[in-house]
């Protein structure tokens, strides 16, 4: 058994996500108190009581979803799971790759939940609320997504900005350009073309200005050699050096995160279990429409951590 450990993106909070983690192991809640003192705000009582919008909020829900990701991964460590040695690769979607990289030792679990709120307002403010959009267009190839957010643009931004599994990509842009993709790919045949509830236009040009203040939060982060390799979103290839990490969490704000690429070259690389490792199971569903011979498994309870120990020591 090859593993590859992975870290959901924004979407996958909800209300009450890691309490059951905290309540039962001390390990769990030290991860949460670790945040919520980085981040000077309690973040653990907004993720266990909500409000949901409050939780819903990018500044909120990245390091949030990064602090369940490291409170799973730190019960897993006392239970005796040692990253190094149980894993091949991690990879994380989107903010995601930080939960990934604090996971393998390359952040420190404050460092990575500081640079997340940083990423997080500066991608809520680079673009006026209702100036941009983003859509889910399914059933086509990226090929041809790609191809309808340059026909659909007209001198505004629509670019491809998730590639998440087969038929299932997501465009993003100006909200007037966005919509236009819709249009263009109910008439070539997507089984469903939807606009998305989200606050901002994520992963395209439009979010630069928010690329420039991670580039600058990065320059003076703290980031080591993680113990095993980050497959990173935008290459879709494993990269360790530090100074390539800062690198590419700068490029992927405005870069297509590419999973279903990163995903197939784990598979063509020897991985044949992906453990999905936080809240939801949203990139286990995904791993299964990419790779069907692999395995996804997806931990966040107390039996998942059991069962995922039993499954790698047996």
């Amino acid at each position: 058994m090859t593993i590859a450990f992975t870290f959901p993106g924004q979407g996958s909070q909800s209300v009450g996500m890691g309490k059951v983690l905290a309540d039962a192991f001390p390990e769990a809640k030290a991860v949460f108190d670790e945040v919520d003192e980085a981040l000077g705000q309690k973040l653990s009582d907004v993720m266990w009581n909500g409000p949901e919008d409050t939780l819903t909020l990018t500044a909120n829900a990245q390091p949030a979803l990064m602090a369940v990701s490291l409170a799973t991964m730190r019960v897993l460590e006392a239970k005796g799971l040692d990253l190094k040695s149980s894993a091949s690769f991690v990879a994380g979607h989107s903010l995601g790759e930080y939960s990934a990289l604090a996971a393998a030792g390359s952040l420190k679990i404050a460092t990575a939940a500081r640079l997340l709120r940083v990423r997080g307002d500066a991608m809520q403010n680079a673009v006026p609320v209702g100036q941009g959009a983003m859509a889910a267009l399914l059933g086509l190839d990226f090929d041809v997504v790609a191809e309808i957010a340059q026909e659909a643009a007209q001198g505004e931004v629509c670019q491809a900005a998730n590639d998440n599994a087969p038929g299932q990509v997501v465009v993003s842009g100006h909200l007037a350009a966005v919509e236009r993709a819709v249009e263009i790919a109910k008439a070539k045949g997507a089984r469903r073309a939807v606009m998305l509830p989200v606050s901002a236009p994520f992963h395209c040009s439009l979010m630069a200005p928010a690329a420039d203040a991670m580039a600058e939060a990065l320059a003076n982060a703290e980031i080591t050699e993680p113990v095993v390799p980050l497959v990173a979103n935008v290459l879709a290839a494993p990269i360790s050096d530090p100074a390539e990490i800062r690198d590419r969490l700068v490029e992927q704000v405005t870069g297509t995160v590419r999973w279903r690429e990163s995903i197939s070259w784990l598979a063509g690389n020897g991985v044949d279990t992906f453990v999905e490792v936080g809240t939801g199971k949203v990139l286990t569903g995904m791993v299964k429409r990419i790779s069907k011979e692999s395995v996804g498994l997806a931990v966040n309870t107390p039996e998942d951590i059991d069962a995922l120990l039993e499954k790698i020591s047996g």
